[in-house]
């Protein structure tokens, strides 16, 4: 392919997958008086709602997933106690489980009408509610908090792995005591992690949509949705879709700058430590300490609402709508199917344009589609949506809204713009471990080209594919946010269904959905996991 036309595809893929950016920064392009009083009726009544609540919900999950992920990370890493081996593991287990999920079950059991509140009712004899109601800003952030704490746990735990242990035996070879050697060894190291990792956290708590919209949290999103949905200002969507994609990104800048610091941390930590070094082992209460702080975030973010979700399946399992979930099912997985099969094929594209053509444009192209995963799902259906609204006011008769809308190219068009970045992120790392003297060595024996990439990449990449695959697959199951508006009628997925379930207070039939997504969302966790181990 001659490298003029090739530049030109890269360019327009680009383009297209940066689309949803480009028609906000274009709505503001065209701000005017009516514009204007939009953005002042809304500083005046709903903005300081959304910018209050926001970051009062994201300042008290960073402190949240801070010290459980820092915490968890410590003990597992610094020390050794019993059952240590299975929380290195257990402790990723939350990771499968949707935040929304983990909402929906926590209300089903703790609500007013929930079996734990009418089994006190009924057994001590007590009126009225028992437990304070959770569908607030503090039921939020409990639900947040151990969703999403495996960021901070992985992200320190590899950080503290690596020489936290030598560094604490040469300070307690100098005279340091435990504590001591805790905070001004081990917490400095992990600093940088824990910092990235709950720069991810709070990306991800700022494109919820499920929790937030159940709860009833006035965040950023669900005002978004309001103002498209509700209000049908297109204006004041886009208005505070653009402040929304400026918070994520502060906070892909923050996280950016703590993984150059975790290299360096990594780096300076390498000069020192014995490789003999060993956890401190731990006995009595201590020990039990230790097994309480994994402990207790397993139980929450997994093994409790996995259990109240299990609770009505058992009771009315006859009753459960499964010609209607194998419809579901299929919608889910040809959508996943189909976007996991796409997104991979793009990036295979782009990784080996990288490697082959490493000029300013290949790498702009990679950066660009690489900033995909930090765009939240709702600011993705205004970005597409826009340039509808745009096309039918200059042209009525113009189709453009229904091959968007009611056809599956809008749906697959969101999320490619979302994950490509996270099947880029795999395939360029298969790459990494492709030495590019075999390239040299093939080109000697006459193969270039497409047959290079067949003949010599493509046996070395197919692991790393087949994982790049399948987590677009599992991400793409669990979305909710794109695919509650842009999914083709009729189509309704697993995580739609749950939602709109757990919405009209069904929530006993909305587990079979919920607990599908989090039987789906354990196939990369359990890889993870074996991945760690292995290393």
């Amino acid at each position: 392919m001659p490298a003029r036309l090739f530049q030109s595809l890269l360019i327009l893929l680009a383009l297209l997958l940066v689309l949803p950016v480009l028609a906000l920064a274009g709505a503001w392009l065209q701000f005017d008086h009516t514009s204007a009083q939009v953005l002042r009726e809304m500083a005046d009544t709903v903005l300081p709602a959304y910018t209050g609540t926001s970051l009062i919900l994201c300042l008290s999950v960073a402190a949240g997933v801070a010290v459980v992920g820092m915490g968890t990370a410590s003990a597992v890493t610094l020390f050794d106690f019993p059952g240590r081996r299975h929380f290195e593991w257990a402790l990723l287990l939350p990771l499968a489980m949707p935040a929304y999920v983990v909402a929906y079950a926590y209300t089903d059991f703790l609500q007013f009408s929930g079996p734990l509140q009418t089994w006190i009712r009924e057994a001590f004899g007590v009126r009225g509610r028992v437990f304070p109601e959770i569908r607030n800003t503090p039921g939020a952030v409990w639900v947040f908090t151990f969703s999403l704490y495996p960021y901070v746990y992985l992200l320190a735990r590899t950080a503290l792995a690596e020489r936290a242990s030598q560094l604490m035996e040469a300070a307690r070879l100098l005279g340091a005591p435990m504590g001591r050697r805790i905070r001004e060894v081990a917490l400095p190291l992990a600093r940088p992690a824990v910092a990235a990792g709950v720069a991810l956290a709070l990306m991800e708590t700022l494109a919820d949509f499920g929790v937030a919209s159940y709860f009833g949290v006035q965040t950023f999103t669900a005002g978004i949705y309001k103002a498209w949905l509700v209000m049908d200002n297109r204006v004041a969507a886009a208005q505070l879709a653009t402040m929304l994609l400026a918070l994520v990104a502060l906070l892909l800048w923050l996280e950016h700058r703590a993984q150059q610091r975790m290299r360096f941390a990594a780096l300076r930590g390498q000069r020192a430590g014995s490789a003999e070094a060993q956890p401190v082992r731990l006995h009595g209460r201590r020990a039990w300490l230790a097994w309480l702080v994994c402990a207790v975030p397993i139980l929450a973010g997994f093994v409790l609402p996995v259990a109240f979700m299990v609770r009505p399946l058992v009771g009315g399992w006859d009753e459960l709508p499964w010609t209607m979930f194998v419809q579901w099912s299929v919608n889910s997985v040809r959508l996943a199917g189909l976007s996991a099969l796409l997104a991979t094929l793009l990036a295979l594209a782009m990784a080996y344009a990288l490697r082959m053509r490493p000029g300013w444009i290949t790498r702009g192209v990679v950066q660009l589609t690489g900033l995909g995963y930090a765009v939240p799902g709702a600011v993705i259906v205004v970005g597409l949506l826009l340039p509808v609204g745009w096309v039918q006011a200059v042209q009525p008769d113009s189709s453009l809204g229904y091959w968007i809308t009611a056809t599956a190219i809008g749906i697959v068009w969101a999320y490619l713009v979302r994950f490509t970045a996270v099947a880029l992120q795999s395939v360029q790392s298969g790459y990494a471990r492709v030495p590019v003297s075999l390239d040299d060595s093939a080109r000697m024996l006459g193969s270039t080209g497409l047959a290079l990439a067949r003949r010599v990449h493509w046996p070395l990449l197919r692991r790393s594919t087949a994982a790049a695959a399948l987590l677009v697959f599992v991400d793409v199951m669990k979305e909710l946010p794109a695919t509650l508006v842009l999914r083709p009628f009729n189509s309704d997925t697993l995580a739609v269904v749950a939602y709109q379930l757990a919405r009209d207070e069904r929530l006993g039939e909305a587990a079979l959905p919920a607990l599908t997504l989090v039987v789906v969302g354990l196939v990369p966790v359990i890889l993870l996991s074996r991945t760690l181990r292995q290393r």
